[in-house]
């Protein structure tokens, strides 16, 4: 079962509609350009996680695109009122969608609950690396390119994975044209390094132009509490083959381990995907 639920002035609570039916119009911006914003987080057991991190995103994202969106507690509304609609038990897909709406008429905005998509979670993954075709520093440089942001504009991420899919491989990890490790198209990149017993996690840094995982950032919070050290970046390709393990981390995926890149192998770990999974799973 899948719940629309509208953020609108009129209903405090939000107003559910009939997700089988066409609801937005077709001069609507976020259709017309790609001109919006959205997040997704995991509902569990009717409890959506992370939901003050995927909040406060959604409003830096909504800042960066000079889009002015419901606030906070608005959308919290809305969420629970989807989520108490729905009559499925098992996890769910919560999406929050805001549009800059019709030209001159204000934004759009809307919650979707649907359920987890069959065969997500659990498998071990290929991966290509493919250049994103900037560099590390741009996000820097051209704000305007809203590197680190949460938008619509998904149509290359979406081509990058098809591309992947079409080479026989699950996903993909961008790289920067000047060689650094960047993000997948809808994950964090995450990896470990244990020296003398002392286990590390690291992510590549944010200053790269990558999107704040609020999946890795939970992780990392929980990681730094069972004794792990944490770093982020500069990484670079050689350094997912010295690993002593690769991982995407997603809100809804969660934590998928990564078995080869560019067709080449890289070091497995059950043990410590076992470890990784359980401090994610522990993070509300």
């Amino acid at each position: 079962m899948t719940v629309l639920v509208f953020l609108d002035p009129d209903y405090p609570d939000g107003r559910i509609a009939d997700a089988s039916q066409p609801q937005l119009k077709v001069t609507d911006t976020g259709v017309t350009r790609g001109d919006g914003i959205f997040e997704t987080m995991l509902a569990v057991s009717g409890t959506p996680r992370k939901l003050r991190a995927h909040l406060a995103r959604l409003a830096t994202s909504a800042e960066a695109m000079e889009l002015d969106v419901p606030a906070s507690d608005v959308w919290e509304r809305a969420i629970s009122t989807a989520l108490t609609v729905t009559d499925d038990d098992g996890d769910l897909v919560v999406k929050l969608v805001a549009t800059r709406g019709e030209e001159g008429a204000g934004a759009t905005a809307w919650v979707l609950v649907s359920p987890v998509p069959g065969g997500l979670r659990g498998r071990r993954l290929a991966v290509l690396l493919l250049d994103r075709g900037y560099d590390s520093t741009v996000g820097q440089r051209a704000p305007w390119l809203l590197m680190g942001a949460k938008t619509l504009s998904y149509a290359v991420n979406m081509a990058a994975l098809r591309h992947a899919r079409s080479h026989g491989a699950d996903d993909v990890i961008f790289t920067s044209s000047d060689g650094k490790v960047l993000e997948g198209p809808t994950s964090t990149v995450l990896i470990a390094r244990v020296r003398d017993g002392v286990k590390h996690l690291i992510t590549p840094q944010l200053e790269s132009g990558i999107l704040p995982g609020t999946s890795q950032g939970a992780l990392f919070t929980a990681a730094r509490s069972a004794g792990w050290e944490l770093g982020y970046g500069p990484l670079v390709p050689a350094d997912l083959f010295a690993s002593d393990g690769v991982w995407l981390i997603s809100s809804v995926r969660l934590l998928a381990e990564v078995e080869s890149i560019d067709g080449k192998p890289v070091t497995v770990s059950p043990e410590l995907t076992a470890e990784l999974g359980a401090l994610v799973d522990s993070v509300s």
